[in-house]
Formats: structure tokens, sequence, C-alpha cells
């Protein structure tokens, strides 16, 4: 009788573990911040005049965030009135019903006004960063203020930078995890349910920049891989201990690119001619507590589009040209080119490659390998204002795609 009991308590565990909700999570380019979505059974070719516009909305102002797409919702923000600059919060349900709207706090009006972060969702929370620098905690289902923190009044950040706060914050745990800039709290983790602040790490005297920083697991070692205007940094998670830092330059303090992390090896790929500048790559040491050079190509010219890493090689375009590369993730170097189709934003899902131009406003659905980089198909951006430079977004086999003003749902799976 007892043994019956016992078990039956184990099976009313068990299964009470398989009931609970799964976590609901959306991330900057992806669940892990490397431009590749786990999304199977793609198109591979789409029609002549695109894939199927499933829906689009127009009115949400100025901006070039990208959208989260979690628990079948779609968030994302923009700046509808420049005069009060106020960024509001947009959410839609999966057929694009608009669910509310909602005012979070003033965004960045200055030069190329609009919202920059992506929001990054954790269960039914939103976390938002303001190009004035302002992180926000809101509430998913009416997008109710839980908090937020001003890194200028909080921690000490002296102005805001040239053109705006644009990281997506980062998420470890219960931690939210940001670079706020200032001389002694330049990178902050918060408790991301009060922002309660869990630790800080000392700057170098450097300004924020645009990028956003990755979490990676090394030997058992957690890092915050994160940059500021000149350096390039390795910070104990748990801790805020600054373990290493590595000189990175680029003329206009512009790094808006998220380093990758593959096999212990981390790529920063930014824009620049200067000695210390371009692409490089990292070793980190077995303790994760100190990093080696291994190559440096200061030749290829990628700002804002990302690279995405697949195999032996990672793939890009260069800022403003038609050019788009394979290039050797071993040596840094260019093994073949494409100059059909024009430079910049670059995801990765089912085996293809979706590329964003920012000067055409064209969408590329593109197969690469390490011998060619070929355009398969093609379509422009219909709808939308001002600049190409929000990043796609798959979710569900749809892909959302953001143009200033717009957004846009279209149907890629090839589920019947």
């Amino acid at each position: 009788m007892r043994s019956t009991i016992i078990i039956s308590f184990f099976a009313i565990l068990f299964l009470g573990a398989c009931q609970q909700p799964k976590q609901q999570f959306s991330d900057w380019r992806g669940p892990n911040r490397d431009g590749i979505y786990n999304e199977t059974d793609l198109l591979k070719e789409w029609p002549e005049s695109g894939p199927e516009m499933l829906w689009s909305f127009e009115g949400l102002g100025y901006g070039h965030s990208s959208v989260a797409a979690v628990n079948n919702k779609i968030f994302v923000t923009g700046v509808k009135d420049t005069l009060e600059s106020m960024g509001t919060l947009f959410a839609f349900d999966a057929n694009g019903e608009l669910l509310y709207e909602r005012d979070y706090g003033k965004d960045f009006s200055l030069l190329y006004h609009g919202t920059r972060s992506t929001p990054v969702v954790s269960d039914d929370i939103i976390y938002i960063e303001s190009g004035m620098g302002a992180v926000y905690a809101l509430d998913a289902n009416s997008g109710e203020e839980i908090w937020s923190k001003d890194f200028q009044v909080d921690f000490d950040e002296d102005s805001v930078i040239q053109f705006g706060h644009s990281e997506s914050v980062l998420l470890d745990g219960d931690r939210l995890i940001c670079v706020a800039g200032g001389k002694e709290f330049n990178v902050v983790a918060l408790n991301r349910f009060t922002g309660e602040l869990l630790w800080s790490c000392e700057g170098e005297g450097e300004i924020a920049t645009y990028n956003s920083p990755i979490l990676v697991d090394h030997n058992g070692q957690k890092l915050v891989i994160a940059m500021t205007s000149n350096s390039i940094m390795g910070i104990d998670a748990d801790t805020g201990e600054k373990y290493w830092r590595v000189e990175q330059t680029q003329g206009n303090k512009i790094h808006a690119n998220t380093p990758v992390y593959v096999d212990g090896k981390i790529l920063m790929v930014s824009a620049g001619r200067e000695k210390t500048s371009g692409m490089v790559q990292l070793q980190l040491s077995d303790d994760g507590k100190s990093v080696e050079e291994m190559w440096r190509n200061n030749r290829y010219m990628n700002l804002m589009g990302g690279v995405v890493k697949v195999d032996s090689c990672f793939y890009g375009s260069s800022y403003l040209k038609n050019d788009w590369r394979v290039m050797s993730w071993k040596t840094g170097e260019t093994l073949t080119q494409n100059k059909d189709f024009g430079g910049g934003a670059v995801i990765y899902a089912d085996n293809m490659f979706y590329c964003y131009a920012e000067r055409d406003g064209e969408i590329a659905l593109a197969k690469a390998t390490p011998e060619s980089f070929e355009i398969v198909s093609k379509f422009e951006v219909p709808l939308g204002t001002k600049e190409h430079w929000a990043h796609p977004v798959i979710n569900n086999g749809i892909l959302y795609v953001r143009h200033g003003d717009a957004l846009m749902a279209y149907d890629v799976s090839a589920k019947p």
C-alpha cells in the first residue's frame, strides 16, 4: 500500500512538471542573439511578387526597432509625435488585430529619430530600452509600467549618446543586463522583476555604444560580452567582475553589430579602417578570464546589418554596397561574393538566408555555401517610411518586416 502511495505521489509530481507552462521568450536576432531562427518547413522559393502578405499595419510612427513575437502576440515600438517624442508600445494578435497601444516614456527625436531597441519579452514582462537611455519593464498583457530606470539619473551617465541608445537588453535568468555607460555604473545587472541593482561593472571612461551584449557559457564560466565606444569586455555574469578588455575603435564610435560567439571564439564586426577596428576574432582562455586575438580584418565594412555564422563560414553584406560575402570563420578572408543585391540586415532559418537591402528596400531569399551566394527570390517592401534598418523576424512560419511607420506579416511557411 505504501509503495503504491509513493508511486502515485511521484506520478503526480511528474504530471505536474509536464503541465507547467513553457516559458515564453522573445529576443533580439533570434533566441540566441545570433541571427538564427529555429524554424522549419519554410519556402525555398517565393512567387515572383513575393510571399503572401497576411496583414499589415500603418501608424507606428518613427522607428527602426524590430518586432518581438511570442505567445501568439506581436510587440513593436514607435514614436508617433516628434514634438513630444513619446515612445509607444503596440501589441497585436497573430492576425494583426491591434490589442493595445501604450505610451511608455520619452524616446529619441534627434538624429534619425524613432525607436531603436527591440523589445525583449520573458513570460508576461516586456523590457524596452529607449533611445534616451531609460529601461522600462512593462506588463505584456496591458502595457502598464512595472518599473523603470533612467541611466542619467540612476547610473550617472553623462548624456545621451549621439545616435541614441540602441541596445536590446540582455536577460540572464532573473537578471536584466544593460550597458548604461556611466563611469562607475558602466554595465549593470538589475533584478528583472523589481529593477533593483544587483551588480555593476566600472567603466574605462568610455561612453556606451549601439550594439547589444550577449551571454555565453564557456566551460562552465558564464560571461557577458559587452562593448563601449572603444572596448570589447568580458564580464563575470554572476558578479560583474571585468576579466578582460580588448581595444576596438571606430571613427564615430559606432559599434552597432552584436558579437557572435561559437565554441570559445568571439567575432566582433564593425566598420572602420583604424588599426584596432574592423572585424576581430578573439579566442577565450579555458577559464574565460583572458582572450587572445586570432585575426583582424579592417578591409570589410559592415556597420549594422549583422552577420550569421553557419558551419565553417560567416555571411553578411558590406555597408551600403551591393556586396554579399561568404567569409572564413578561421581566417576572416572572403571566399566568395555576390554583387546582385543591396547590402543590409541578414537573418537565417531552415537553411536559407533572409536579406533586407537598406537602400533599395528589397527582401531577398538566398542560398549560400562556402563556394557561392545565390539570390533565389526577392520582392520590394511596399509600405512604410524612411530608412530600411529594422532587422526582419521569423516566427511560426511568418516573416515580419518593419519599415518605419509600417509593419508587414508574410507567410513564408511551406506547410499546406
